[in-house]
């Protein structure tokens, strides 16, 4: 201490008063990076104690809407320590069980996307343009929360499903994502939202979904995933189960707020991510060809709201094997710049989603390994809304991109900020496609 102290003295005798009040500036910067990092580091290890156990048994059970809530959570808690007890849920019996908990995210959006629904262009109270209903127990329509459209989804069993030219469109590699919402806050009951998947099997019924991903984001006690092995052998199959406990859930949902749901498969693997963080990572099922949205709720205000829907094959390489900086090396040496679509914010505003962190890590990867150069960070908008909004926002975005390298341990005076708006597109703003491309991220090598 004695040593820094003496240091500071020796810089600030030599510097002038400018440059010393520089100096000062950046050491206290320095120091609060380190301080906050420290936190966030301590904060990651106490929520990874939190891992559960991993149920095998088969657990499906047709209830009536009429049931009441309070009989319906009885019911479910009665179910699952019967089965906790049942010999054939020994989780040392399952040679590959699956992981669940929560993980540092390492999800990867897939590089061709297919499918994006973001509902902005729908108009409210019809039927939503590109989905198709297998069956709608409560209606189905565009709605609007807090003044934004989203899809309206709710009751005992309604079903959509996104409208495909291929039957079956899910390759051997995808991710899947989307934002969900409910407003419902109540623990009782019976209120998840649920991704099913489906192979050619598949009647577009709930008694034979390949794998079905069930959640509450009230904040009641579950999130799971149930699965089979094999393709089409549900009848000498045996139904898996990953499910994650209550504690952890209730960490990760933010109650009446978007919640972000993610997917990714990898030929046999399936991982899948809340709010950012994954929370199941199943080694071994059979390949979903198609995915649809459910509902399974009762009770006072059964809707969940999604929008933002998006499906993309190609998905990050099994387990992670890749260097995660690869990439960025390589865009950096061929051209001298790194760009992505996968940095991602809050819409209209410069709030970073979780699930951008492992980008912004890769680059940080790379800036630290090349502290000589300095970089300059770009932040491109489609041309959706005006110049006026567009133009702060982008730059608005461009700097907690920054902020966020800082604090990864990047050197902000070989860091600079740009927002360009919508001005230097590169696709076509007619097509949803092309302004996805439009809106991205550039790190360009000065």
């Amino acid at each position: 201490m004695k040593k820094i102290i003496s240091t500071i003295i020796v810089l600030l005798m030599v510097c002038s008063g400018a440059s010393a009040q520089n100096i000062l500036e950046r050491l206290a910067n320095r120091a609060k990076n380190a301080a906050e990092n420290a936190v966030g580091n301590r904060m990651e290890r106490e929520i990874d104690d939190a891992i559960n156990g991993v149920g095998t048994k088969k657990e499906r059970s047709e209830k009536t809407k009429d049931e009441s809530e309070e009989s319906a959570k009885s019911s479910k808690k009665n179910d699952k320590a019967s089965e906790e007890n049942k010999p054939e849920n020994n989780v040392a019996a399952e040679p590959a069980s699956p992981q669940t908990g929560v993980q540092k995210s390492d999800f990867v959006r897939g590089g061709q996307q297919f499918f994006f629904d973001d509902v902005k262009n729908e108009t409210v109270g019809e039927f939503p343009s590109k989905w198709d209903v297998i069956n709608a127990a409560e209606e189905v329509e565009v709605a609007t929360v807090g003044g934004e459209k989203a899809i309206k989804i709710g009751g005992w069993g309604s079903r959509i499903t996104p409208m495909m030219k291929e039957k079956y469109y899910l390759g051997d590699e995808f991710t899947i994502e989307l934002d969900v919402y409910t407003s419902r806050d109540n623990a009782g009951g019976n209120h998840s939202i649920n991704i099913d998947f489906g192979d050619e099997n598949y009647s577009g019924d709930f008694s034979n979904t390949l794998a079905s991903f069930a959640v509450n984001t009230a904040g009641d006690d579950y999130a799971r995933l149930d699965y089979y092995k094999t393709s089409g052998a549900e009848g000498g199959d045996v139904e898996q189960r990953a499910e994650v406990q209550e504690d952890v859930i209730n960490k990760l949902v933010k109650k009446n707020a978007w919640n972000t749901i993610q997917v990714s498969f990898n030929t046999r693997a399936m991982k899948i991510y809340l709010n950012g963080t994954r929370i199941i990572n199943v080694p071994n099922m059979a390949k979903p060809k198609l995915v649809n949205l459910a509902t399974w709720s009762n009770g006072d205000d059964p809707f969940y709201y999604v929008r933002n829907v998006r499906v993309c094959n190609g998905a990050q390489e099994l387990y992670g094997k890749q260097e995660s900086t690869n990439e960025v090396d390589a865009a950096m040496a061929a051209t001298g710049k790194f760009v992505t679509n996968n940095i991602l914010f809050e819409t209209g505003k410069a709030d970073l989603k979780p699930e951008s962190m492992a980008e912004i890590q890769k680059v940080a990867d790379y800036m630290k390994k090349n502290t000589s150069a300095r970089f300059e960070v770009q932040g491109h908008c489609d041309n959706q809304g005006s110049d006026k909004v567009n133009d702060p926002l982008s730059q608005k975005r461009a700097e907690a991109i920054v902020a966020e390298l800082v604090k990864l341990g990047v050197d902000e005076w070989n860091l600079r900020a740009v927002g360009k708006g919508s001005h230097e597109p590169v696709a076509d703003n007619k097509t949803e496609e092309g302004r996805a491309k439009n809106r991205r991220v550039e790190f360009i090598k000065k």
